[in-house]
């Protein structure tokens, strides 16, 4: 089958459709139907192409879903997201998982839902799944394995930890006391780079473990990092030679806020940065303990307390001679001879018969009988015990009491800005730095007793000191970088789109529904019949056309006749291009 094709001078002869020579494509394209196929094809690449670049944009930002997994996690993994049709694709490596962003956090909750990833180590989980008939042999070892691996993931949560091994060694119970063993615990943690860990943490994971098995001491459990680091040999108590690094530290965050809050106090009155303070405080880390029992001197009998009394008296009943020796006391007493008118002498004071008043015998008779009864041996003993002042005290002194302070605080000099705005820099004035010690005595808790010192001095700061760093301006933040990138990007495709649009597409389009030609007019506004000669444009295929002569001839009399409307002609035909 041959192609007609329709030339200047008439109808050719074309070549078969079957042909794949640059000719017949070149002649396809010549001819009215194959400039419209050709249209058509660049139409719907451009279309492609626009698409394509929607889709582009529209991509969904992956992010890492879990990394550092094991083979048998990484695989558990897959699996789950094949399905529930979501899609991923591995970092580079295939140390990761990558997910769209917008589903990290959903995909990581169902994830966990099914206990996935599950470390690389088992749990109790292992004990579900027991065949009938294990002996108590393995049913122990698995009981070991599930609460090492509970206890590893365990040791997995705290942060700076990206994975552990723990290993148990649990003795035979036995019924003899000699015979009985202590468990013992081994730890090996592989920590995430650049970090690590402080005592504290180490000795929570040393009573995590401890406080997990049976009768397992904390001194019982090692710590071992990946670079083969004892972490525990610190938690062990010191020996008497050796220092404590918790003490240590005690004494550490004691002068670091002793030195805090005298900053805190003078910052307001001297502005920031322009103070500085340091502090030394010599603890006393041993305990002490004494028991006293004083005496203390006898005191005065009247105000002393009596604490018992015993008062004894004897006497004698028979009666002994008395009187002056010789011849007249053993003689009878004469007759009393008193004359009426005779007055007794007065008794000597002190005697019976001044005491009894009675004159004469009655007298002499009196004084005898109290003689007599004077003479009578008597015998008195008195014994009186007074109590003994005595002070018990028992005095126990903890450990870590504050034996001495000593406090060194530095402050610059004041800035003052004078009328004309000049800054000048001043000393303080004495008043302002009496207030100062004043203070710094407050907020250290000062003791002369105790022996504490401080020394403030006043003197320029040399250099200038930094400010605090700002916030990064809102431009610099990350968040608006995403964003500002997310944007952009938009834009971009935004500006690509319309390009093609109004440069490849719409030509296109124009090219395939052409305009209706205009209507030539000339100064009156009458139509002119000659412009239809060179609008003539190709017919069907077998019409005769006027040839190129002709047409040729037609435009030069029309120019010469009418330049104006040769003029609108190209206009137009600008136009449509």
């Amino acid at each position: 089958m041959a192609v007609v094709v329709a030339g200047e001078g008439g109808l050719s002869q074309g070549t078969e459709l079957g042909g794949n020579s640059p000719s017949t494509i070149l002649n396809m394209a010549k001819s009215p139907n194959g400039r419209k196929f050709v249209l058509m094809v660049g139409i719907a690449a451009v279309i492609s192409i626009m698409i394509g670049l929607v889709l582009w944009g529209q991509k969904p930002e992956y992010r890492v879903l879990f990394s550092n997994f094991s083979d048998r996690d990484g695989g558990a993994i897959m699996t789950s997201l094949q399905a529930a049709n979501v899609p991923y694709k591995f970092a580079e490596g295939g140390g990761a998982i990558l997910v769209p962003a917008d589903k990290v956090h959903e995909i990581r909750l169902k994830l966990a839902a099914e206990g996935l990833p599950k470390g690389g180590s088992v749990g109790f989980e292992l004990m579900e799944n027991q065949k009938l008939g294990v002996s108590q042999f393995l049913e122990q070892v698995n009981f070991q394995r599930a609460l090492e691996g509970e206890l590893a993931r365990s040791i997995q949560s705290v942060g700076a930890v990206q994975s552990a091994r723990v290993h148990l060694a649990l003795p035979k119970a036995s019924v003899f006391v000699r015979d009985q063993q202590k468990p013992t615990a081994s730890v090996l943690l592989n920590l995430h780079a650049g970090r690590f860990l402080d005592q504290q943490q180490v000795s929570a994971i040393v009573h995590l473990v401890a406080s997990s098995v049976p009768e397992l001491s904390p001194k019982n459990v090692t710590i071992v990092d990946q670079a083969g680091n004892l972490l525990s040999e610190n938690n062990k108590p010191a020996g008497n030679n050796t220092l404590d690094p918790s003490q240590l530290k005690y004494v550490q965050e004691l002068q670091q806020s002793i030195a805090k809050r005298i900053e805190s106090i003078i910052t307001p009155m001297v502005g920031l940065n322009n103070v500085r303070a340091e502090a030394t405080a010599d603890v006393d880390f041993s305990t002490s303990e004494q028991a006293a029992e004083i005496y203390k001197p006898n005191q005065v009998p009247n105000s002393a307390t009596v604490r018992s009394m015993q008062s004894s008296e004897s006497s004698n009943g028979g009666a002994n001679a008395t009187g002056v020796p010789g011849a007249l006391t053993n003689q009878p007493a004469p007759a009393a001879t008193a004359p009426l008118n005779t007055t007794p002498p007065p008794a000597a004071p002190g005697t019976a018969a001044a005491a009894a008043g009675t004159p004469g015998a009655a007298g002499a008779a009196g004084a005898t009988t109290a003689a007599a009864a004077s003479a009578t041996p008597t015998q008195r003993d008195t014994t009186t015990n007074y109590e003994v002042d005595k002070t018990v005290r028992y005095v126990q002194q903890p450990m870590g009491g504050l034996k001495r302070l000593s406090v060194a605080v530095v402050v610059n000099y004041k800035r003052v800005v004078n009328k004309d705005g000049k800054v000048s820099i001043l000393p303080l004035t004495q008043i302002e730095k009496t207030q100062i010690t004043d203070l710094v005595k407050e907020a250290m808790g000062y003791n002369k007793d105790r022996g504490d010192t401080l020394n403030v001095v006043n003197s320029p700061f040399a250099g200038i000191d930094k400010e605090e760093a700002p916030k990064p301006p809102l431009w610099e933040r990350p968040e608006v970088i995403d964003m500002g990138i997310q944007g952009a990007k938009y834009v971009l495709l935004g500006i690509v789109l319309l390009i093609l649009y109004l440069k490849v597409l719409k030509p296109m389009l124009n090219k395939l529904n052409p305009p209706p030609p205009l209507a030539l007019t000339d100064e009156s506004g009458q139509p002119i019949d000659q412009v239809q000669e060179l609008q003539t444009e190709v017919g069907p295929m077998g019409v005769q056309q006027n040839s190129y002569q002709q047409n040729l001839d037609a435009a030069k009399e029309l120019a010469r006749k009418d330049p104006k409307v040769v003029a609108n002609i190209v206009k137009a035909w600008v136009g449509n291009e």
